[in-house]
């Protein structure tokens, strides 16, 4: 059953292509891997990893990453085939720049980079609604918290170090949280139109799901398609605003398809010589920006 709708088309074609990298061949996915390499060196091969694929495997993942480094490593040609190795992670959701190493010693050395946080990232994502203000840091820390509903889950929060005191209006210091991870993200808008911004966003921290939790529930503009993070108590899908589903020509009955806009735009790795790597967002990324008319000044 093809949607006649396009804009149903489009999503219900991304939802295949994430359900379609489950069940090929791991040859024909190292394949995929190789066509969507964007670098490569003596040391290194950096990939624009597609939308909806794991970097790890779990229950019920056929197909991820890891499983495949070694058919990959074979693929790329004139290199000794030692398997490759994983050197940091992205959600399934997220796209965009992963490097691995070509050798143990090459990927400890950049795991350590990432560590001392000397790896500078650049994430862009389409978020809800405008951050106020514009441009800034978020340094709030993050901790992982059950949501008792009536499906109980897990989801990661903030766990702020102040608080306002309801008496006096005055920032009262917490107890500080033995669990929480201190998380800092910069962010600086881009470009906002249609009830939605885009924002470029730099981690300074790689605490897990810290963008996604941060914008949520630290700026309030949770990421378009995070149906994790836009509510606290209930897992739902998104509640988009009126002139975003008109733009998008989505009805709000189907914006639980809409896949999560993160976007590993770049990495620069200081490995003797600084290599900056650059992947371009995936085309449902720049469909989205088209359809919400957010213009990017071109630096």
């Amino acid at each position: 059953q093809i949607p006649k709708d396009p804009a149903q088309r489009w999503l219900r074609e991304l939802t295949a292509l994430s359900q379609q990298l489950q069940r090929v061949h791991p040859n024909v996915l190292a394949k995929i891997l190789k066509q969507r390499t964007v670098y490569q060196n003596e040391e290194i091969v950096v990939i624009n990893k597609p939308y909806g694929l794991p970097v790890h495997g779990g229950p019920g993942i056929k197909n991820c990453i890891a499983d495949v480094l070694p058919i990959l490593a074979k693929m790329l040609e004139n290199m000794r085939a030692e398997p490759l190795h994983l050197c940091h992670r992205l959600d399934k959701e997220t796209t965009g720049v992963m490097v691995l190493a070509r050798s143990k010693e090459a990927a400890e050395n950049i795991r350590l980079l990432f560590k001392t946080r000397q790896v500078e990232k650049v994430y862009w994502a389409i978020v809800l609604g405008d951050p106020d203000p514009a441009e800034g840091i978020v340094e709030i820390p993050i901790v992982e918290k059950e949501v008792q509903s009536h499906q109980s889950h897990y989801k990661r929060t903030l766990a702020p170090n102040y608080r306002l005191c309801p008496e006096d209006g005055k920032v009262v210091k917490m107890r500080k949280n033995r669990n929480a991870e201190s998380a800092v993200t910069r962010y600086r808008r881009l470009a906002s139109a249609a009830a939605c911004s885009l924002l470029e966003l730099q981690p300074i921290t790689g605490v897990k799901h810290q963008i996604r939790v941060h914008l949520a529930y630290g700026l309030g503009c949770p990421i378009l398609g995070d149906h994790k993070y836009s509510h606290w108590s209930k897992l739902a899908p998104q509640k988009l605003p009126e002139l975003t589903l008109r733009r998008l020509k989505l009805e709000q009955s189907k914006a639980r398809h809409l896949p999560l806009h993160l976007h590993a735009h770049r990495l620069c790795l200081p490995l003797g010589q600084p290599i900056d790597l650059v992947c371009k967002p995936p085309s449902f990324f720049q469909k989205t920006l088209r359809k919400l008319e957010l213009d990017i000044a071109k630096d």
